[in-house]
This record gives C-alpha cells, sequence and structure tokens, in this order.
C-alpha cells in the first residue's frame, strides 16, 4: 500500500477518491485580456476561489493548439497552447498555483483523433506511400452498380454526417468518428503508440501534471475490417455504427500497455468517458486495479436520461421516470461492492445541458432549491465527485427563446441543418423536434460563459464575449451568492466540507435505495465502515410530497435540508434531506 493511502471499508482511500474535482472549460471560464475568450490567466487568478470552494482537483479541459473546430478537442499540436489561451510557461504558472495550494491539476487526453492540421496527418495525407500514411485509417472508395463513388462504410459519425470523408490528393477516404477536421489515429500502429505517449502524455507529466481525464476512451480499438453496419433507417445511406468501434478487440491491451509505460511512472491518475458500455462486468475490465488500465470512468447512463435513442435520434426528446434514474444510480453505486473497482459522482459536464433545466427546475420559485437539492444528491453518493464550472452557483439553460444562431457547438449545428434537410424531404415535424431536443440537451447551454458578477458580461471579459452571456447573470453570480449566507454557492461550500467531514459515509459508504418504485421522491442510505447509517431524502417534483421516511428517522438527526423550516412527515417542493444516527 503506497503512503497516499489508507484502508476504509472495503475501499483503499486514495488522494483521487477522496477529491472533489472540478471541470474547467477554458474558453469559458475567464477571460484576463479581454478578447472575449477565456485564457489561462484568468484561470490562474480563480485558483483561490476554486480552494475557498473546496476543491481538490481542477480539470482543465483542451488548451492545446487547434483550429478550434471542435473547441480544442481537434488538436494540431499536443506540446503548444493555442494562442488565446496562453503559452506551455502559463501552464506551468497553473500548475505550481494548484500545487502551492496543496490542489492538483488534470489535463483532457484527446488521443483518438487530431486536427486535419496535426503535422502527422499532413504527412499521413500527404502520398500512399508517405512513413505516417498507416498512422490514420485510409481505405479506398466503394461505386455502386450505376460507377457512383460511395465511402468505404456506411458508418454515422457522431456529428450527424458520414464518418469518412474524401481526400483528394491520393484518392481515398479517411475516417472521422467525429468532424471530418478530426482524423482517427491508428492506435494498430505501435510507432503511432509511441509518438502518443511521448507527446500527448509524457510531455505534461513531466511538467508536472497530475494526471488525465481521457476522452474517448473505448474508441482506439476499431475491428479493422471496416464492415457496414445493420441497415436501421432505410432513408439514409449512413447508419449507426457504434458496436463496430466502441469497446474494440485490443482496448484492453492499448490501455495496459499506456499504463505500465507511461501512468505506472508518476503518482497521477486518470478517468475515461466510456460511452455504450452498459454492462458493469465489461466497466469492471477498466477500473479495477488488477487490470492496471485506468482508475475511473464516466458513465452516462444517467446522463442520457431524456435523450433519444442512437445517434440518429440523439435530441430527440424523450419522457424519462424517477424510477428509471434510481436504477441507473444504483447500478453503478452498487457495481464497486466486494471488488478492487472504483466509480464517479457527476450530472454536468462540457457535453450537456445544465442539470437544473434537465432533471429539476430553473423557474424563478424553485431555481435555488433545486440547485441546492441537486447538490445534496451528488455529495452524498460513493465516489470521486465531479463539479462542472458553474454548477456551484446553480447555472441554468439558456433561455428557450434564444433562436439557433445563439448555439455555436459543431454537433448542434449539424444535427439542426440535418433536421432542416429532413423536414424539407419527408419529415416536416423534425427541425422543430430537433431543436426542443437542443433547447434542453445541447452542449452549448454548458458553455455559456461563466457568471462572476453583476458587471457587463457577468465579469467573464470586459470584451465582446465568444458566446452571449446568459440573461440571468445579475441574479446568479459568485459576487451576489458569495454574499449571501443562504445561497447556492455557499450551501455547496457547506456540503463539499461535510463530504470531507463524514467520508466514510459519503465517499467510500454502501449504498442501498429505499421505496425504489416511488415516481417522485428518491431516498437511499448509505452505511459507513462502522455500521453508522446516512439517510438522504430527494423530493424531486414542485409538489410537496409525503415523506415516507419517517419511521426510519425516529432515531437519527437532521443533519442538513436545503429548507430552513422542514416539515417532519412532508417534502416540500425539490427538498433536500441528509439524516445520521450518531
Amino acid at each position: 500500500m503506497s503512503p497516499h493511502s489508507v484502508k476504509t471499508g472495503q475501499q483503499t482511500a486514495t488522494w483521487w477518491k477522496d477529491a472533489t474535482v472540478y471541470q474547467v472549460y477554458p474558453a469559458s471560464f475567464k477571460d484576463s485580456d479581454g478578447d472575449g475568450w477565456g485564457d489561462i490567466p484568468g484561470i490562474i487568478s480563480k485558483v483561490d476561489y476554486l480552494k475557498e470552494l473546496g476543491i481538490d482537483v481542477v480539470w482543465l479541459s483542451p488548451m492545446y493548439d487547434s483550429p478550434q473546430d471542435d473547441m480544442g478537442y481537434d488538436i494540431s499540436d499536443y506540446e503548444a497552447v493555442y494562442p488565446r489561451y496562453g503559452t506551455v510557461e502559463d501552464i506551468d504558472v497553473l500548475i505550481k498555483a494548484c500545487h502551492d495550494r496543496d490542489m492538483k491539476l488534470i489535463l483532457d487526453l484527446v488521443v483518438n483523433h487530431t486536427s486535419t492540421e496535426h503535422s502527422w496527418f499532413k504527412e499521413s495525407r500527404s502520398s500512399k506511400d508517405n512513413p505516417k500514411r498507416d498512422w490514420y485509417f485510409w481505405r479506398p472508395p466503394r461505386y455502386d452498380e450505376k460507377g457512383n463513388r460511395l465511402p468505404p462504410t456506411n458508418y454515422r459519425s457522431y456529428f450527424a454526417d458520414s464518418a469518412w470523408t474524401w481526400d483528394e490528393t491520393t484518392h481515398e477516404y479517411y475516417l472521422h468518428l467525429y468532424a471530418e477536421s478530426q482524423p482517427d489515429l491508428n492506435w494498430e500502429n505501435e510507432e503511432t503508440r509511441n509518438a502518443i505517449y511521448d507527446s500527448a502524455m509524457r510531455f505534461w507529466l513531466d511538467r508536472g501534471v497530475d494526471g488525465f481525464r481521457v476522452d474517448t476512451v473505448n474508441k482506439y480499438s476499431k475491428h479493422v475490417d471496416f464492415r457496414d453496419a445493420p441497415i436501421v433507417d432505410p432513408s439514409n445511406f449512413i447508419q449507426p455504427a457504434t458496436h463496430l468501434y466502441c469497446n474494440g478487440p485490443r482496448i484492453h491491451e492499448f490501455l495496459r500497455e499506456m499504463h505500465d509505460q507511461v501512468l505506472s511512472n508518476y503518482d497521477q491518475f486518470t478517468v475515461g468517458e466510456l460511452s455504450l458500455t452498459p454492462d458493469p462486468k465489461h466497466v469492471l475490465k477498466y477500473v479495477s486495479a488488477s487490470e492496471k488500465q485506468l482508475d475511473m470512468v464516466f458513465q452516462f447512463d444517467m446522463i442520457h436520461l431524456g435523450m433519444g435513442h442512437g445517434l440518429e435520434d440523439k435530441y430527440e426528446p424523450t419522457k424519462w421516470k424517477l424510477s428509471e434514474m434510481k436504477q441507473i444510480v444504483a447500478k453503478w453505486q452498487k457495481f464497486i461492492e466486494g471488488n478492487d473497482g472504483w466509480t464517479t459522482a457527476f450530472c454536468e459536464n462540457h457535453d450537456n445541458g445544465r442539470a437544473i433545466s434537465r432533471f429539476a427546475s430553473g423557474a424563478p420559485e424553485f431555481w435555488q432549491v433545486s440547485a441546492k437539492m441537486l447538490a445534496i444528491f451528488m455529495t452524498t453518493l460513493t465516489g470521486t465527485l465531479f463539479l462542472y464550472q458553474g454548477q456551484e452557483i446553480g447555472m441554468i439553460n439558456m433561455p428557450s427563446d434564444w433562436p439557433i444562431e445563439e448555439y455555436k457547438d459543431i454537433e448542434s449545428i449539424n444535427y439542426y441543418r440535418e433536421a432542416e434537410r429532413l423536414s424539407k424531404t419527408g419529415d416536416p415535424t423534425r427541425k422543430d423536434r430537433i431543436m426542443r431536443g437542443l433547447q434542453k440537451m445541447a452542449r452549448d447551454h454548458a458553455r455559456l460563459p461563466m457568471q462572476w458578477d453583476c458587471s457587463p458580461n457577468a465579469g467573464f471579459t470586459t470584451g465582446i464575449p465568444w458566446m452571449r452571456t446568459h440573461d440571468q447573470y445579475k441574479e446568479i453570480n459568485v459576487e451576489v451568492e458569495e454574499k449571501d449566507p443562504n445561497s447556492v454557492l455557499s450551501f455547496w461550500k457547506r456540503l463539499l466540507a461535510l463530504r470531507k467531514d463524514y467520508r466514510d459515509f459519503f465517499v467510500y459508504g454502501i449504498f442501498d435505495l429505499v421505496d425504489p418504485e416511488n415516481e417522485d421522491t428518491f431516498m437511499y442510505t448509505k452505511v459507513g465502515n462502522n455500521g453508522q447509517m446516512a439517510l438522504i431524502a430527494l423530493n424531486f417534483t414542485e409538489d410537496p410530497k409525503p415523506f415516507i421516511g419517517v419511521d426510519h428517522c425516529n432515531k437519527m438527526t437532521l443533519l442538513l435540508s436545503n429548507y430552513i423550516d422542514s416539515e417532519s412527515e412532508t417534502l416540500q417542493p425539490f427538498e433536500g434531506r441528509v439524516y445520521l444516527n450518531f
């Protein structure tokens, strides 16, 4: 056992299990030079704010040099910083600022693909016999019976178009699971992997970075025979094909090699973005300590509540039930019991709408209690806790009357354009349906500028912000909430401190549902290593609901509620409570 770990319950405690991680989206966090774009010096200026909030680890979303087609997830140089963000030396200052305050810094590791502007891809596309040709996936075209050129397969990309793009230079197609400016790296090639390890990982770990959030971690290993996906939409050539490139045949081999050759040489941690992997037994292969691959992953079952089924229908809004959420939460809370895996607790990130707007209510009369109820929910779940910037002040989705022109994300724009085309060719309601989905779930909502104060543009910038500032920034911002002991921000500070004080319950406790079929209230218990128990009760509705846990609480003490006056037998709208049996 390392000097950084102790034993608690069934798990070995480490700094990264105990940690609260705060995700910074650099373009939208804080602009220091008035160009309307957030930057690294702006983040440095707010490190003390994050420390006072109770943050242990800062997760910095991509700040690498990039054409910014996909907001930095299209990287043109792993060893450089996008000039509008700053310099490599600025990152060094940020690392030191975090470390001086006993905080850590992790970066986004984006190595499923690069930008088409990366020197590796420029070489690869230059000729069929270039030494880096096999660093990406190139395939010749197919032709139909009329001689029309077709892509090598019928795969749909994540951004609504074909996953293959024709390149005139060598008259072949290249694969991109995301935008056409994001060609997929070929992990089958050992030289490619070694270059990734040196350029994208060791370069930053050697500078003091404390680990990585690993982007699209289960897509590195493809079925390289590239067979067509089954046709589920006869009206379209492109078809969803996630089962053909997720969790491929060599994925665990690749991740184990990454761990053994690179990660094992540093005191760091990794959290993987693991999509489309619903089986806990399979997830355990990624996060079991004995497997030596990843420390934890993000599972997205809960985040996907309310989304349509499959890539093609992602933004088709669907109804969800609280009982569904309960089963999902229980599934990932329980799956680590009795083994050496670990899990995460989160409900927001840069790729989704705001949790208040999706799972509770952003209406003025319910906004504050909704934010606090969700805060109780997140801070009492077992696992490493992740917050997204603005979550701690209760930021909500952009207003529903904002037009599509205010949406900047490539995925939102592509889905909307596709819906426009389909609305003209046989599905006249699709555009309106997709717009309703974007209003609830688009990635843009999380990317609005951080709301710091009541000054123009919420104190994010003195210039013109790259995205419009939320209309309600004068009511929802850090400056206002720091002065209010009953604010959402003050409540988060209290909860994060309590989570550390009662980590045996909240970070490591054993989770069990109470009344799992109830569609209005969400109740569960957390049992610590010493047998003590916490009971958490959450009302997910805007109406008062019976508190069926009143009998459980006769010998328990109310630790906190998001209401000043709690009624013993009734949960008020969006009320949350925590009881402990001291």
